[in-house]
Formats: C-alpha cells, structure tokens, sequence
C-alpha cells in the first residue's frame, strides 16, 4: 500500500483504505477522474514524455517557439528540463495563427508548421497501439495494456446499489483507452454521441441509461454502462458542416496515419482546444461536458476519484476546489509525487491548496507506483451482491444451523 491520508489523519492499513473506498463506492454518485498518467501503461504518455519527444523529433519547431516567445525560459525550453502547459502554449500559437493570417505576416508558415508538429507528438502520445486502430474488431479482451481500466471499470459499476445511476468516468485524455477497455468486456459506453452508422453530439443521451428489463428489486444490482466525458475532445472526433461527429476508430485511422507520417499538416480530430475553438463549441461539445462534470461535482452523496492527472488544468483544478462547498462531496485523489503531509514542496499548487483545508472529505494516496493506475485498480473493493438486509439473513440462518432443534415443548429432538 502506498501512502494515505485521509484529510489530516494517516489510513494505517491497506485494509483500512480498502474498507474507505468500500463505502464511497456505494454512495449515490461515483465518477473518475482520469489524467495523461491513467493511459501510461495502455502505451501512453505524460506530458514531460510527450514534450520530450516533441524537442527530440522538431528540434528546429521547438527552437522556434522558444524564439518566438511562445515557451518562456524557465518555464519548457527547448533543453527539456521543464515541461510547458501544452494547452496553453497550442492556445497562445493558435491566436497568433489567427491574427498573422488577418494580416498576412511572415510568420504564417512557420506558425502552421510548428503547430502541426505541435499536434503531432500529441497524436502520438495519445495513439496508445497503432495496431489497435487498424483492427476494425476492436482490443481484445485479453489485452494486458488494458487490463487495470477494465479491472477498474468492473468494480465501479459492479458495486452500484439497486437504483443508482450508473459511473461516470471524465477523462483530459484524447486516447480510447476507456472505450477500449469498456468495449472488450461488452460494456456500453454513453459518451454524448447517439445513432450507428452517423453518430452525432447529442448530449441529451447523458439522461438515458441502460438496464435489464427482466431484473426487479434486489436483482437490479449493479449497472451495464458507463458515462463518458472527454473533456478535450478525442483523436475520434470531427466537425462537420457545424456538426460534430465521431468516428469508428479504423475508419479514422488512415487520416491520423497521413497526419503522422506529414503527408497533411492538417489535423482533422477535435483535440487540443485552442481559443478559436473554445469559442466554435463552448455551446455546444466541450462546453456541454464541462458543464457535465461540474453538474456533477454538486450532486448530493458524490465521491469522484482523480488518478493519473497531474492538476494542470486551471479551470478543472478550479471546478473541484469550489466543488468543495457541497458538503457531502468526496475526493479520492492518486498522486505518486505525493509523500508526506509535512514535504509538500515538491505537489502542484492545487494540491497543496486542497490538503492545506485538511478536511476529512480529501483522501490522498501516494508513494511513487504504489499510486499508480494498477494500484488504484488493486485497491478498489471486490464487488459483492449482499446489502445490509441479505447479510442480516445470512446471520440469522447460519445461527439456526448451530442451535439444536426443539420439539414443541422446549425439549430437545
């Protein structure tokens, strides 16, 4: 067990974090939160890897940007030894695009070309298995690259108690992990998008579920789907004709392999969410799923469990420190840089702004890999099938069982 603290009291026991997240479990709103650190072992990358690559492979693109202004110095230059907000810095290039193409500067070129080069390592970063997208029947069950979200997906729905909503899971990444993971064990994926060949934003498919028509009472117990928040858009996703729609995963491959291999610098899919198309679609896709996840921050009886993020995010680092203001929320946050509550020098200031209010409602897990993904999916309860009523029948039969029978005058048989 990694290192755990639940608000300003350490968890001793690895069954003690175990019986906690048991009974967050079972509260009426759970969710996740996942970062780029939750698709490392499926074959992704955290951003310092992702800048890393970048400077490696566009020596001369990232010179450029460092330059230019776009990367301060001390704050990602092109020595790799600091790590830039991505978004920020996609968002800074994409204005100045903007502004250069009204005036026609010089500088257009270069600026489109360093973007696209910019897109690239994060298509590559998020790609996961190229082998995957080529395979129009999907991941397989099996596959080990996947195993902990599939292990994690498992637990959550399967301890949702008679007549709870089924898990959401919210997510920064642009990679399918999730919906790989969900589809190899047969488990639908609700993620704003509705129809079968055409599948187009409808984000009134949120409010829909799914359930097995023939289980009543007790029987309902657990859920078969998930809801599927991308708060940055996906590889899969595209505009069209002021729609948006998302693509099967091969048939969007051969567009991302152009893009890959520079026969395009144009990057079709509905990620890295620059002003530009903050403004197209705050209305609409990612405004909408935004707002999902800040909905549901405020329900009643909430736990929402962060892993892999690395709190990079202002406005989701903002939407959860508010989100504290309801007060049957819980946060379970995995975090391998965290160490001790005394050494916090090292924790992104979101976090630090978190466990300074050392309110028992914050639970944090860290200790290097014991906070990892596969830690997370390890110490998530097994789910069981016995609420309070069949455990107290199950007690009464077994003491039936150890007493002796008596006949109908209090004498033994």
């Amino acid at each position: 067990m990694g290192i755990a603290y639940r608000g300003s009291s350490k968890i001793a026991s690895e069954l003690a974090l175990r019986a906690h997240l048991a009974n967050l479990l079972r509260l009426e709103n759970v969710g996740l939160l996942l970062g780029a650190g939750a698709s490392v072992s499926a074959g992704g990358k955290v951003v310092k890897d992702l800048w890393e690559q970048f400077i490696n492979d566009e020596p001369e693109a990232a010179y450029w940007l460092f330059e230019q202004g776009f990367v301060l110095d001390g704050d990602g230059a092109p020595d790799g030894n600091t790590t830039p907000n991505i978004e920020v810095l996609a968002d800074s290039l994409g204005i100045a695009i903007a502004e250069w193409t009204r005036v026609a500067d010089e500088k257009l070129d270069e600026g489109v070309s360093a973007r696209a080069c910019l897109h690239r390592a994060v298509v590559k970063a998020a790609l996961l298995q190229s082998e995957w997208w080529r395979s129009v029947s999907g991941v397989g069950y099996d596959e080990p690259g996947l195993r902990h979200h599939r292990t994690i997906l498992q637990k959550i729905t399967a301890a949702r108690q008679p007549g709870q909503a089924a898990p959401w899971v919210f997510t920064t990444n642009y990679d399918l992990a999730i919906e790989w993971a969900a589809e190899s064990i047969d488990m639908a994926v609700s993620n704003g998008f509705v129809g079968t060949h055409t599948r187009r934003f409808s984000p009134q498919s949120f409010d829909l579920g799914f359930r097995n028509t023939q289980a009543l009472g007790e029987a309902r117990f657990g859920v078969y789907n998930i809801y599927l928040a991308k708060l940055h858009g996906s590889l899969t996703w595209k505009e069209h004709g002021g729609q948006y729609y998302e693509q099967q995963a091969a048939g969007a491959w051969p567009e991302l392999r152009a893009f890959l291999e520079k026969e395009t610098d144009v990057l079709g899919a509905l990620v890295l969410p620059s002003a530009a198309k903050y403004m197209q679609t705050i209305g609409f896709v990612l405004g909408e799923l935004l707002r999902r996840f800040a909905e549901f921050l405020t329900r009643p009886q909430s736990c929402i469990v962060v892993a892999g993020y690395g709190f990079g995010d202002e406005h989701i680092n903002r939407l959860l420190s508010s989100a504290l203001l309801n007060p049957t929320l819980q946060i379970v946050i995995y975090l391998p840089e965290f160490i001790d509550l005394e050494n916090q020098e090292g924790l992104p200031v979101a976090v630090r702004r978190l466990l300074a209010l050392e309110s028992p409602r914050i639970t944090i897990v860290g200790g290097g890999q014991e906070a990892y993904l596969d830690a997370l999916a390890r110490d998530l309860p097994e789910p069981t099938i016995y609420d309070e009523d069949l455990r107290d029948l199950e007690r009464r039969l077994r003491d039936d069982q150890i007493q002796p029978a008596e006949d109908d005058l209090g004498l033994p048989l």
